[in-house]
């Protein structure tokens, strides 16, 4: 695969951390403790979900990457992806789908506070396994405490912060709740759509080769979220919730660890860039295919 030089300024970046810092905000509004602490009391479904998420899907996605003929550049994308923690439209999706809400935040909410410790260290243990990535990272510097301190930023501290305004201004954080989730909506979907503008000829050129490994990658994870949810016998409202958790990766947290640590590498840019959209458009789906039936009522009174 020949280089690909994709434009973002250094404004992007800026842009993009807001977007995520704003995005982590108003999903931790009506986040409380007590999401933490259902997870101690009926920790099945949760901790399924992780599973999926800091395990079994970045494993896939290295064994895919593997054993497929994959540019490494795409393959760093691919796992980086895997890596990331669920994303917050999940939520959002997990509601239209009629599935458990509780569970859907709450495994966004341990994800998110736990990406500083388990997406650098993924990412550094499966890119090291497979030799085609391996060679390709050793060619550049990473700061792991640089890493941590970009999550930290963009992940951890905007949801204590949102979490905080929650518990204290109750009624302020459920006016602002709505309003923030449509505007980060809009702006994320604004910032990926400037970004395919403003490459739309690299992207077109090199569509061949990363839309399949996106739609192919967001299949294993639907697919792992299900089948693990499923063998574990959770009612159909926990099934929905562990499953798009599984498919809805923040997505946005790897386009800006990209464009801090890997500049140049226009390859991983083009699978989180199209991942963003495409998960979005699966999970939509997905979701108005289970709104059309109640979950089985046993959901009910196990959630």
């Amino acid at each position: 695969m020949p280089e690909v030089h994709l434009e973002f300024s250094g404004g992007s970046m800026i842009a993009l951390n807001a977007i995520i810092a704003l995005m982590m905000f108003g999903v931790s509004l009506e986040l409380r403790r007590d999401d933490f602490a259902r997870i101690l009391r009926q920790p099945k479904a949760p901790v399924i979900g992780m599973l999926v998420q800091f395990l079994l899907l970045p494993a896939a996605t290295c064994l895919l990457t593997i054993a497929l003929p994959i540019d490494p550049e795409l393959a760093l994308g691919m796992i980086l992806v895997a890596t990331c923690p669920s994303g917050t439209f999940s939520n959002i999706m997990t509601w239209m789908a009629r599935g458990n809400v509780a569970v859907s935040a709450s495994v966004t909410a341990v994800s998110g506070l736990s990406a500083g410790i388990f997406t650098p260290l993924n990412f550094a243990l499966y890119a090291g396994l497979n030799p085609a990535t391996r060679d390709r990272l050793t060619q550049i510097h990473i700061d792991p405490l640089e890493l941590v301190g970009v999550v930290v930023l963009v992940l951890i501290l905007p949801m204590l912060l949102g979490m905080a305004l929650g518990r204290h201004k109750p009624q302020l954080a459920q006016r602002l709740e709505k309003p923030l989730r449509q505007l980060s909506l809009l702006v994320m979907l604004g910032f990926v759509g400037m970004a395919f503008a403003k490459n739309f000829q690299q992207f077109m050129g090199y569509f061949h080769l990363f839309f399949w490994l996106v739609l192919l990658l967001n299949g294993t994870a639907l697919l792992l979220g299900y089948t693990c949810a499923r063998l574990w016998k959770l009612p159909d409202a926990d099934v929905r919730a562990v499953t798009l958790e599984s498919g809805i990766h923040n997505s946005a947290l790897g386009m800006a660890l990209i464009l801090t640590f890997f500049p140049q590498a226009g390859g991983m840019l083009l699978i989180a860039a199209f991942w963003g959209c495409w998960q979005l458009f699966s999970g939509l789906v997905l979701a108005q295919l289970w709104a059309r039936r109640e979950p089985r009522a046993a959901a009910v009174t196990a959630s």
